[in-house]
């Protein structure tokens, strides 16, 4: 593994156009791992950008500051003559991503539209970052790709999972709307009716369901029990619904089935090596092509994320800023102080408050917020 900062130094006679000679910022890693051949043997002077979210404690949601390494660490990527593609994932084993830092948004940008405005430039930026990297880029779901995850997750070329990993949008549920690329980019992958199970019910689902619905390009088992990897024990891998006329893929288990997957699921242990092996694997196929014939393909096979994209970033940013003083701030506030079995606003007395015609302020936001005493 190559120390990134000294990978910057380009050759003589050569120019730099990186933004900064130093793009490093805490929360978001940027390491070089060698370009392997299929057969494992590395390739001298090439090597595979790996970028990882590095905040595990809050299941690697992105500060603001995160966010402007992300940037950064694709744009040096991109540039770099000797990169063959780029691995972005999260730290340890639970999350690759679940969006937005929630507490720093309930604490710093709720109620402060002007604010969020200027974090949502930032936002936008990550997400065209990399949908405009030139080399091909490669999402390591390592856990739950959720929410803004998920939508940073989908603006990559290809996404592998571990099978144990959720996925979903939060959105509706949380006090925002799934417009950070979600809206634009489910439709493409799922389809309209499929985007709208997603992006509106947000309920999340299994990484095999994802990769049944197209979502990814591939699966590697993640649990480990009594030495030997199995298949996720907590979904249907397939079964048809008896009476229902119907099949179902990567539903959850229930009853006695449910609790059997559990137990075995307490008896694993978490193992990521498999995953690594298929995502190696991938980028080994992508250094066996040529480069700029590559990066031609990847900007013509994106552009139905980036029409969508490009033609509703700004209008969602604003968007999004004026609902920091409204829903936003009512949900975010909600998610950062309530259990952890109760972090959603009283859904049901927020709708007759407005049915009634009040309107937003603090009163509204504090009286729907988790705890309070339900009203008849």
């Amino acid at each position: 593994m190559m120390n990134a900062l000294d990978a910057r130094v380009p050759a003589d006679g050569l120019h730099s156009h990186d933004l900064a000679d130093d793009f490093r910022r805490p929360g978001v890693r940027y390491e070089l791992k060698p370009a392997r051949r299929p057969d494992g043997t590395a390739v001298a002077g090439l090597w595979n950008a790996w970028i990882t979210l590095d905040n595990p404690a809050q299941l690697n949601s992105y500060t603001t500051e995160m966010v402007k390494g992300v940037i950064l660490a694709f744009r040096a990527a991109s540039n770099a003559r000797d990169v063959n593609c780029v691995v972005f994932t999260g730290a340890g084993d639970r999350a690759f991503c679940t969006g937005g830092n929630t507490k720093e948004y309930a604490e710093y940008y709720a109620g402060r539209p002007q604010e969020y405005r200027q974090y949502m430039r930032l936002f936008n930026d990550m997400v065209s970052s990399i949908l405009a990297c030139d080399k091909p880029v490669v999402c390591r779901v390592n856990g739950m790709r959720i929410g803004g995850g998920q939508e940073i997750g989908m603006a990559c070329d290809f996404s592998i999972a571990q099978d144990l990993a959720r996925f979903g949008q939060a959105g509706p549920k949380h006090g925002s709307a799934p417009i950070g690329g979600a809206t634009d980019f489910l439709p493409v992958i799922l389809g309209a009716e499929r985007a709208m199970v997603a992006g509106v019910l947000c309920e999340p689902f299994s990484a095999h369901k994802a990769y049944h619905w197209g979502m990814l390009s591939d699966l590697a088992p993640a649990l480990r029990v009594d030495g030997a990897f199995v298949a996720n024990p907590l979904v249907e891998t397939q079964r048809l619904v008896d009476g229902d006329g119907r099949w179902v893929f990567g539903e959850p288990k229930t009853g006695d089935a449910a609790r059997e997957a559990k137990a075995q699921l307490a008896r694993g242990s978490v193992d990521l090596a498999r995953l690594d092996e298929r995502v190696d694997a991938l980028c080994a196929k992508l250094l066996l092509t040529f480069p700029e014939c590559t990066t031609k393909t990847l900007e013509e096979l994106r552009k139905p994320k980036l029409d969508a994209w490009n033609r509703n970033k700004e209008n969602s940013r604003a968007w999004l800023a004026l609902n920091m003083v409204t829903e936003a701030r009512a949900g975010f506030t909600a998610f950062n102080s309530g259990a952890k079995d109760g972090r959603e606003v009283d859904f049901v007395l927020l709708r007759r408050r407005l049915a009634a015609g009040e309107g937003w302020d603090g009163t509204l936001c504090e009286s729907i917020q988790p705890g309070r005493p339900a009203e008849d």
